[in-house]
This record gives structure tokens, sequence and C-alpha cells, in this order.
């Protein structure tokens, strides 16, 4: 919007030129959605406190110690991240650009999902909210919807290509298969990072750096320059994406403020199933599907965990882990949970440079 008034309405003379930089917009959206978190973090905090009363429902079959240290604390906490994260999006980013569109509604489309979910089980205190296959049939739908939209923005030699990280050459072909891989992606990763988010700071910060990584490549692949010296397929367009991603990391840092053990809000499936679906979305627009399970590895991790817990369980009657999952899993081997926080932290940290050296390594 902004970039529309300064550059096309007031002609981008002195400094409104800066306007026409991804960097500069990208550095603004993210102050405005980290002002935004810590103008009206409080205050969305204090209303969610009033109107939950009892807080988010804690699982009885999760860590005891949960029971009581978490009782009373409220959800919904990803409206903080969603609401800064929209508007600093929709104030800088070129809105004529498609792939702005098509993370900025896959984000509020798994959002949407989440507060639902979120609102039942608050206004029932009770870990019922919207049943599964309702909430895995609408994401698919709109992850279905955004990957066909991609594959539309894309060049043509790309639309149905998956590209394999470090084989410079290798991109093959999936045809109509593409589709539902694609939906996959996005509808996974939505839900992976909602498996995360289960201790104070966990998920929010693995998805920080997930995005500054996302937000990297989506600078690199938009720029002809770039992709040469690289040697990676060029994307027209998505250098947007980058404003989106900064954007992301501010409402993220604001939002981890008042998400620090011990939290004062949890960000609720409102916040995860969102930030995950934006990370699939990503990387599906950018053609980096395969890396996103690089850099987001920690929520791969994760959702493999609960997967092999509950087949383990099923077929054999005994766990794999202790709990599922896998953050419980240490915290009931004794870990604190600042200690599994952090070096969950530092563990993304080291994917997110693997995932980044892709980019060099051909």
């Amino acid at each position: 919007m902004l970039y529309y008034l300064f550059i096309e309405v007031a002609g981008g003379e002195g400094a409104l030129n800066l306007a026409r930089y991804i960097t500069f917009r990208a550095g603004a959206a993210f102050f405005t959605s980290l002002v935004f978190a810590f103008l009206f973090g409080r205050p969305i905090i204090n209303w969610l406190r009033v109107k939950q009363k009892k807080g988010q429902p804690i699982r009885d079959d999760g860590p005891e110690r949960h029971i009581v240290e978490k009782a009373g604390t409220p959800t919904m906490g990803g409206v903080m991240i969603l609401g800064g994260l929209l508007i600093a999006t929709l104030l800088w980013a070129r809105l004529d650009q498609g792939y702005i569109w098509i993370v900025l509604l896959v984000t509020l489309g798994f959002g949407l999902i989440g507060f639902a979910d979120d609102f039942l089980k608050v206004s029932r205190f009770s870990h019922r909210g919207v049943p599964g296959k309702v909430r895995l049939g609408i994401g698919l739908l709109i992850s279905l919807g955004a990957a066909y939209w991609a594959t539309q923005l894309q060049p043509e030699a790309l639309q149905y290509r998956v590209a394999v990280p470090v084989m410079k050459d290798l991109a093959p072909n999936l045809g109509f298969l593409y589709l539902p891989f694609a939906m996959l992606v996005i509808a996974g990763s939505a839900n992976a990072v909602n498996l995360t988010d289960g201790l104070d700071g966990l998920a929010i910060m693995p998805a920080m750096i997930a995005a500054g990584s996302l937000g990297i490549i989506a600078y690199v692949v938009g720029r002809t320059d770039f992709t040469e010296y690289l040697g990676v397929n060029y994307v027209p367009g998505t250098g947007e994406i980058f404003v989106f991603c900064s954007a992301l990391i501010g409402a993220g840092l604001g939002f981890l403020w008042y998400n620090a053990p011990p939290a004062m809000v949890f960000m609720g499936d409102t916040g995860s199933l969102a930030l995950g679906g934006a990370l699939g979305a990503i990387a599906v627009a950018t053609k980096h599907e395969i890396v996103l399970a690089i850099i987001g590895g920690l929520f791969v991790l994760e959702a493999v965990s609960v997967i092999v817990q509950v087949a383990s369980f099923k077929l054999t009657g005994k766990r794999v882990f202790k709990m599922a999952p896998i953050h419980h899993h240490f915290e009931q081997k004794g870990w604190a949970e600042p200690t599994v926080v952090i070096r969950f932290w530092i563990i993304a940290v080291i994917l997110a440079l693997i995932g980044l050296a892709t980019l060099k390594v051909r």
C-alpha cells in the first residue's frame, strides 16, 4: 500500500525513493509488526484473560507439572502475531505481486481454522475443538488452492517440478502429482508447527528462524543476478515474500516477549497453524519444498515422533518415547523446560544454516 503511495502517487522523490527497495520495506515491516506487538500485546492478553477466565485447558495426559504451572494461562495469543503480520505486510509489501496474496491468504486461512479450534476449546473448557477430520479437510483445501495458484504464477518450465537440493540440474517433473505433493507440504508444515507448540517459547523461535531463512531464499530466487551466480531457479516476484518474512519475525519477537517462560499467553492453534501454513506456502512459492524439510527439520522431528509413537503403540502396544511429541519425552527424562526449549532453538539454528548452505553447494 505504502509502496503505491510513495512511488506511484508521490513519484518516489527524495527519501520516498527508499520504498523501491525490498530491503528497506522489509526492515520497515519488521519494526511495524514489532511495535504493534509491544503496543497491543498487553491489552490483547488482558482481553483474552477476561474472556477465557480459566485459560487454556491443560491436558491430563501431559507432564504433571503443566497442570499446576500452566493452569489459567490464556491462549489464542496468535491473534497478536497475525495482527502485526497482516498490518505490516499490507502496509509495506507490493500488493500487485500474487505470491504475497498466496502467503497471506494461507496464513489467514489456517489462522481462522486454529481460531475456531481454540474458541471451541476455551468456551467448552475441553480439549475437543474442531473435529480433526474437519480441520484436516479444510486445511488440505486451502493448501491445494494455494499450490494451484502458485503454479500459475511460476514460469512454465518450473510449474510442476521439484528442485532437489545440491543437485544443480535435477528437478523432476511430477506432472499432475505435484499439486497433491505441494498440498501436503503446506498442510504438513502447518500441523508440524502445531505439534511443536507445547512449551513456552518452543515453537515461535524456530518459526522465526525458518521464516528468516526462507525470506533470504525468497529474496535470492527473485533476483536474476543471484540465481545466475548460485545456479538456482529464478522465480520472478518472490522477492516480496522477504517483506512478509521480516514482518513475521517482528511479530514473533513481540509475541515472544510475552511468551517467554513463564508464559503470559500461549499462541494456541491460532498462531501455530498459521505460522506453519505460512512456511509451507513460502516453500512452495519459491520452489524449495525439500529445503523446507531441512530448515524446518525440528518441526519434522516433532511430527515424526508422534507418528512413530502412535504407530508403535497400535502395532505392538509399546511406546518408543516416554511421551510424544518428543519435547515432552525430554521433559519426562528430567530436562528442565528452559533446557529443552533452548537446546531445540540451537538445533533449529543449525538446521537453518544447513538449509541455507544448499543455495551455494551445487
